[in-house]
């Protein structure tokens, strides 16, 4: 019986990590980042904890100040007040605490900016072009590039896509054709605009680039762990905008390399395929578990 209960805990386990992996987006009531899903996103989430460790006590401090003010010099019990215009050492204390904590935190902010814009020698580059309101994927690598339109799922169009499972692909994030690249490799990522302003976000991998007609954002990512990942259009940009989903889906690169060859020819087709496969192999890691 003991048994039975540590396996069926296994199964539950494996099942549950893989819906985490399988589909990473915002969750509801969410205050933290989405889970990083490369380096860059990584130093992202240590930076913001980071610098919660100055602006927690920097808030309380200045709350304290304000309220020992109010309470110590209020006119009741303070009524002549002081004629004091200056006072050197706070002065001094003002200037140079200030100075110090921004140096503790521009060094790091800098490294980090350093990382965002220096991205390994790139493997594949895609086109990411921002319409109203959806994207263009164009993949320029080798002599028969792969380009198609990724747009806003539809729930009458579920069915039809392999698609009705709504905790991997959820309302209003999911789209029918997912932007698919190999795992550990780095993408060059080209944003332009073809109409207004957009922005092309991918919380997971610490992407955020805008999109601007007549010009070519460039930006990167690597994506160190396999699965689903959602962003959304990041700037207002007409009426749809809250229907402009980003979808990546991050595979091995037997199976990236399998979904490019038939791609070309059958977009549809090369995507229930990969789909299939993920969720055969997927039982199959879990059933071993």
């Amino acid at each position: 019986m003991k048994k039975n209960i540590v396996t069926l805990m296994g199964v539950l386990s494996g099942l549950l990590s893989a819906g985490t992996a399988y589909a990473a987006q915002p969750e509801p009531w969410q205050m933290t980042f989405q889970p990083a899903a490369s380096a860059i996103m990584e130093q992202i989430i240590w930076f913001e904890r980071y610098t919660l460790w100055f602006i927690i006590p920097i808030t309380l401090f200045v709350m304290f100040l304000l309220a020992w003010v109010m309470i110590r010099y209020r006119a009741s019990a303070n009524p002549v007040p002081s004629k004091t215009s200056h006072n050197t050492a706070v002065e001094i204390v003002w200037t140079v605490g200030p100075v110090v904590i921004l140096l503790f935190l521009a060094i790091p902010s800098f490294q980090l900016l350093t990382a965002q814009y220096s991205p390994e020698d790139p493997k594949m580059t895609i086109k990411a072009t921002g319409y109203q309101w959806y994207w263009g994927y164009e993949y320029q690598v080798g002599d028969a590039p792969v380009s198609f339109d990724s747009v806003l799922l539809k729930d009458a169009d579920r069915a039809a896509l392999g698609k009705e499972d709504r905790k991997a692909y959820p309302r209003l994030l999911a789209v029918d054709n997912e932007m698919v690249v190999p795992v550990n490799t780095t993408v060059r990522l080209l944003v332009v605009g073809a109409d207004v302003i957009h922005s092309f976000s991918m919380p997971a991998f610490g992407v955020k680039m805008d999109a601007i007609t007549g010009r070519s954002n460039e930006t990167w990512f690597k994506a160190d762990k396999e699965g689903l990942y959602y962003g959304q259009c990041s700037q207002i940009c007409g009426k749809d905008h809250a229907y402009m989903p980003i979808a990546i889906r991050v595979v091995s690169q037997e199976q990236y390399d399998t979904w490019f060859a038939a791609a070309g020819k059958d977009l549809p087709g090369a995507n229930k395929a990969l789909a299939a496969k993920i969720d055969t192999d997927k039982n199959v890691n879990v059933a071993g578990n």
